[in-house]
């Protein structure tokens, strides 16, 4: 039996460098960094005073009535959401999808954490009886998903991977799985988050996992991610959402849909090494690139640029360089590759979605976005990752988009020109 091939026909972000997937796309190709300094009177006492806030409050965009109802992680999804579903031409169009056949995988990593802790302070300084009723489903890590799948009517299940960074892109592969078994026909899949406060701050600043250069009066936050540069120093928390319209292929050409790319395979394994530190030698993600060659039916040399897991941090830049070598071989000299974190910082539970959306379209415009800030790349990382966009070769080509996360989690996805 052939296996249902599975498509992208629709996208949607909102993230620090552009509003929509279009100002995104045009901010990345440009190197221009979301990167921002905090308000004064967010919390002056913090070692960390930037980060990448989405450059569109999904306050402003959504109704205001409905914006009330939802954490910011999930007004976040839901503005990417609603623009993923009209890309794909299906906000106007009823009975095109059966909504038996339509579901949803939206991750999350940490969930309606802002909810949480403004209930937690309610409750401290007014008392129970001022917690709002709908705190819970509020702050469960699966609303994002939930009022996605309320909103376009999916009946055939709505799913929320928590795989910390790592979520975004499981959320995408276990949507190509609901496709390919004949779960579903359409899938809306991604990730969100929304964690750019005091709490998750501080407790990233004290694991020293976030940069503090930057912070400093007179400091550019523009410059401080920066991947695999010798001066790199810890990650920059960024806020946002990216949203895919998935479909099995038939489906898309017997509706005359836009596509842009093929979802090719996915690989997820995990390292079993450290809650928070990868495996110094990248085995883990290294299996997790190899099975999703594998499961595309690819060879290392289809592979023409990787948009990298690549956060900024000493540790995880080398070891996923390592990973590269390992299962691209004598190719991965001839592969451009990007992390995008250098402009947008790192998203956390949404990063892999977003990132997802920044291969798809250097496929689809056989552009690959720079890195920036790589001012003298580290020695130990040989790979060719250019600091102005580059123009990927021509031909049928294929992507990978890497995702690692706390707790071992290793996730890739390959895609491919159609």
């Amino acid at each position: 039996m052939s296996r249902r091939r599975v498509v992208v026909t629709g996208m949607g972000t909102t993230n620090p460098v552009g509003g929509d997937v279009q100002s995104t796309w045009e901010a990345l190709v440009a190197g221009r960094s979301g990167i921002r300094r905090l308000p004064e009177d967010f919390f002056p006492d913090l070692p960390v005073q930037i980060a990448g806030t989405a450059a569109v409050d999904p306050a402003d965009v959504l109704d205001r009535v409905k914006a009330r109802r939802l954490d910011r992680s999930a007004q976040l999804a839901m503005v990417a959401a609603l623009e993923a579903w009209a890309d794909a031409g299906l906000a106007e169009t009823e009975g095109v999808v059966d909504q038996e056949r339509l579901g949803v995988a939206v991750a999350s990593g940490i969930g309606g954490v802002t909810t949480l802790l403004a209930n937690y302070d309610t409750l401290l300084e007014k008392g129970p009886r001022r917690v709002s009723p709908i705190a819970v489903p509020m702050l469960m890590p699966n609303a994002p998903a939930a009022n996605i799948g309320l909103h376009i009517g999916a009946r055939a299940g709505v799913h929320t991977p928590v795989s910390a960074c790592a979520s975004g892109n499981e959320g995408v592969a276990l949507a190509v799985d609901q496709i390919r078994l004949g779960r579903a026909d359409v899938m809306v899949a991604g990730g969100t988050e929304a964690a750019i406060h005091a709490l998750p701050m501080a407790a990233f600043a004290q694991m020293m996992a976030l940069s503090k250069t930057g912070s400093e009066p007179g400091g550019d936050p523009t410059t401080v991610s920066r991947p695999w540069d010798t001066a790199r120093d810890g990650f920059v928390l960024g806020e946002g959402a990216g949203i895919l319209v998935l479909e099995e292929l038939e489906h898309a050409q017997a509706r005359g849909a836009r596509i842009y790319a093929e979802v090719l395979g996915a690989g997820i394994t995990n390292d079993a090494h450290d809650i928070a530190q990868p495996d110094p030698e990248g085995r883990g993600g290294t299996r997790a690139i190899q099975r999703a060659l594998d499961d595309a039916g690819i060879s290392p040399g289809d592979i023409a640029h990787v948009n990298a897991h690549a956060t900024s941090t000493p540790q995880g830049d080398v070891a996923e360089g390592l990973m590269i070598h390992a299962t691209l071989g004598k190719y991965a000299d001839e592969v451009v590759v990007t992390s995008t974190k250098s402009m947008t910082g790192h998203l956390l539970g949404g990063a892999g979605a977003l990132e997802s959306i920044a291969t798809i379209l250097a496929i689809h415009h056989r552009l690959a976005p720079p890195t920036i800030n790589l001012d003298n790349l580290d020695a130990a990382v040989e790979l060719d990752i250019p600091t102005t966009a580059r123009e990927l070769r021509g031909g049928d080509i294929a992507a990978l988009n890497n995702s690692f996360g706390f707790g071992g989690a290793n996730v890739a996805v390959a895609f491919g020109s159609l």
